[in-house]
């Protein structure tokens, strides 16, 4: 079992002590699932690693008691602890391609991982292994012993990262967001296999995440976080259904969910500081409705039979085989509307943004922008149809220049193109910082200097810079917590009336794309396996892969089937 006592973690900094977690007590009793939620910096992570005693060196333990089955972690020695962690407490991070050593094949890394707890010889742990492997499901486990991380996907690789968590039956599993970065059909899995675990393994387990679906689906209680502090502690029936406090109410109010249609997702509204005023939903200020397209009007963009291939070898000496990333793919996006693109990872989503932006070739087919074919123009003729293409990323830490103040990075496309002198750049960059909802104030500061969400508006901003017509959002907001994710949901909206925009959405978050989306496409290996309005392919989807794909997402409100039989 697991207690936390009144824990108390800071950070030291050059200003003094400062205080991350405050008295946050909770436990978690064998053989149930306890998720603890929250946004970005609420101290969730923080207090995992303070449970597995593996604070940063410039965190300290102010307070507070962490008790595994009655001993006190925070008072044992380093040798302890390392003995304690695997055979009594293990994780899982987030990020398995992270977490795993490149160097060493998956099968090594779960067989030290046996050794290093029970001298049992590397042949009874290589077989040890092999079970484990089967028990996670992965579809080929000696293909997988003999892999090393990157030539599996993410979530294999996550399975292997919990099969080495439960190598040791270890009595508690702390899972720290392990499905953020999994597709809708991959998550399911990786979360019916922690409930199957659980059972039957019997572990404690803490379950960490900003995905309230996530918790819903498989959570027995739930502890909510805020800046720190535990805002309420309830079981996951009785949070959901009436949350006692308003950042709970919030968190769950502003998360899209298939079949609950909103003009507006309720944000949470921050003072200066970035402390909760009120939850609302946020007002339109500038936009106006978006203008129906008009069904003679000329598509933006229509795609006709576009192909991408790659020539690989299956092994060393064979003869290179086709692998069709896009496989004659017919789209086309009506102005002022978005086209929802969804799929898993490997389906060809992003691949195909790409190649509409001409930062791959394609291989055969037709782009049509505006009626004119891009696919083969020349770069020296692509440049005009650059200013009316733009792309966001998904990850607003990776996109965005850290040595590069904001102003200059959404003037850098104007300068680029040329357009216009140096003062109506820098008015046009005022016009777009305060259009993108943050002050003008953020021109001159630098990227490091902002939130998640915050980045992202930027990142918008700096797409925008040249008055594009078509903009593609490859999963602009997937790393976002689920209100941030609102307030650019409805920030996108905004601009898309304002601006008169058209937008690419590619997202493998089916909520939040029939939110944004008037039309949606469906892809599987490739291919566009089913297209249509998105009232729809929601309402009465006709492929099977898209039946698999809705039956996927975690909805609040529904039955658990995973907690049916317990």
């Amino acid at each position: 079992m697991l207690e936390v006592k009144n824990l108390s973690i800071g950070f030291r900094t050059h200003a003094g002590l400062k205080s991350a977690v405050r008295n946050i007590d909770f436990t978690v009793r064998p053989g149930e699932i306890v998720g603890l939620v929250g946004e970005s910096g609420s101290g969730k992570t923080i207090t995992s690693l303070g449970v597995m005693g593996l604070l940063p060196p410039n965190a300290v333990v102010t307070g507070g008691e962490v008790l595994v089955d009655g001993v006190d972690i925070l008072k044992l020695s380093a040798a302890e602890l390392r003995k304690l962690r695997g055979r009594h407490v293990a994780m899982v991070f987030q990020d398995p391609m992270a977490s795993l050593d490149p160097i060493f094949t998956c099968g090594d890394q779960i067989v030290e991982a046996i050794l290093l707890h029970e001298p049992i010889g590397r042949a009874n742990a290589c077989k040890k292994a092999r079970e484990l492997l089967e028990k996670v499901r992965i579809p080929d486990p000696d293909r997988a012993m003999r892999s090393y991380p990157h030539e599996l996907s993410g979530g294999q690789c996550q399975r292997i990262m919990i099969a080495m968590a439960v190598a040791c039956k270890p009595r508690i599993i702390i899972a720290d967001e392990p499905t953020t970065a999994l597709d809708v059909t991959v998550q399911k899995q990786v979360l019916e296999l922690l409930r199957a675990l659980n059972k039957e393994v019997g572990a404690a387990v803490l379950l960490i995440t900003h995905d309230l679906g996530v918790i819903y689906e498989v959570a027995d209680r739930v502890v909510v976080m805020y800046a720190g502090n535990k805002m309420e502690e309830a079981t996951t029936a009785d949070l959901f259904a009436a949350p006692q406090n308003d950042y709970s109410r919030a968190l769950i109010d502003s998360m899209p969910s298939p079949g609950k249609y909103e003009d507006r997702l309720p944000v949470i509204e921050r003072d200066a500081d970035g402390n909760i005023r009120s939850v609302r939903p946020e007002p339109k200020v500038k936009a106006s409705p978006v203008p129906v397209a008009i069904k003679d009007e000329t598509p933006i963009l229509e795609l006709r039979d576009l192909c991408k291939s790659y020539w690989v070898k299956p092994s060393p000496l064979s003869t290179p085989v086709e692998m069709r990333a896009v496989d004659q793919v017919s789209l086309t996006i009506a102005p002022r509307t978005t086209l929802g693109l969804v799929g898993e990872s490997g389906c060809g989503k992003s691949t195909l943004s790409r190649v509409v932006m001409r930062l791959l070739e394609p291989s055969a087919g037709q782009i049509l922008f505006k009626g004119k074919d891009i696919a083969k123009l020349p770069e020296s003729q692509m440049r005009p149809f650059r200013r009316e293409l733009a792309m966001v990323f998904q990850n607003p830490y990776g996109s965005l220049n850290p040595r590069h103040s904001v102003a200059d990075l959404v003037e850098a496309p104007m300068a680029i193109f040329s357009d216009g002198d140096s003062a109506s750049r820098q008015e046009r960059v005022r016009t777009l910082i305060e259009a993108v909802g943050l002050p003008t104030t953020a021109a001159q500061k630098y990227p490091h200097e902002f939130s998640g969400g915050q980045r992202q508006r930027i990142a918008i901003a700096r797409a925008l810079a040249l008055k594009p017509s078509l903009v593609i959002c490859d999963e602009a907001v997937s790393a976002l917590d689920v209100s941030v994710q609102a307030q650019v949901l409805n920030l996108l909206k905004d601009l898309q009336a304002e601006f008169d925009l058209t937008y690419l959405f590619i997202s493998h978050d089916l909520s939040v794309v029939e939110h944004v989306s008037d039309t949606v496409a469906v892809m599987q290996k490739g291919k566009v396996v089913e297209c249509g309005t998105a009232s729809a392919i929601f309402s009465n989807p006709q492929e099977p892969y898209t039946r698999m794909l809705l039956e996927a997402v975690p909805t609040i409100g529904t039955p658990r089937c995973e907690k049916e039989g317990a």
